[in-house]
């Protein structure tokens, strides 16, 4: 009965001096603990009016995303000499890194993968319809390694890669 007692006594100072610590510990801190800190309420604020114009009711992303493949057509010709030459430089910053600079899917991360990724050159890609081809490059494949890119790349840089892939024709 005595063990029992002192047992309980020892636990008790423990927390005591334990309570104690924690206290003056908090007393003496700079900066107070988070039941003591104020509380952040965004909604206390009336929501404001959102200006005239601030969102779409036509065009934009949603409507590519719904259309079908033939429904789908550059804003350009892909054969504009500009569209392949901006298309080039969106290729080296957003593709080269996994299509390679063969455009065969070897590039230093598409290496690592299993399969890699589309070889570029090949007849499937080059015959591909373009809408398609946006829709792939956009919103990614199914079950593939494209990631989608449509809140990456703007429509326009998409649609000049597609020029720039189309110029390098089928691998021979």
């Amino acid at each position: 009965m005595v063990r029992i007692l002192s047992v309980g006594l020892i636990v008790s100072a423990i927390a005591l001096v334990a309570w104690g610590a924690i206290t003056g510990y908090d007393n003496i801190l700079q900066v107070g603990r988070m039941w003591q800190t104020p509380v952040i309420k965004p909604h206390e604020n009336p929501i404001p009016v959102m200006a005239a114009g601030s969102v779409p009711y036509s065009g934009g992303e949603a409507l590519y995303r719904i259309a079908t493949d033939e429904e789908i057509t550059p804003p350009f010709s892909l054969s504009d000499p500009s569209a392949v030459t901006a298309g080039k430089t969106t290729y080296q910053y957003y593709c080269i890194h996994c299509h390679g600079k063969y455009f065969d899917g070897y590039g230093t991360v598409g290496q690592s993968f299993a399969p890699p990724p589309g070889d570029l050159r090949s007849t499937r890609v080059q015959s591909m319809h373009p809408g398609l081809l946006f829709k792939e490059i956009s919103y990614g494949i199914a079950g593939g390694r494209q990631p989608p890119l449509a809140t990456t790349i703007e429509v326009d840089d998409r649609w000049n890669a597609i020029a720039f892939v189309k110029s390098l024709g089928v691998r021979n």
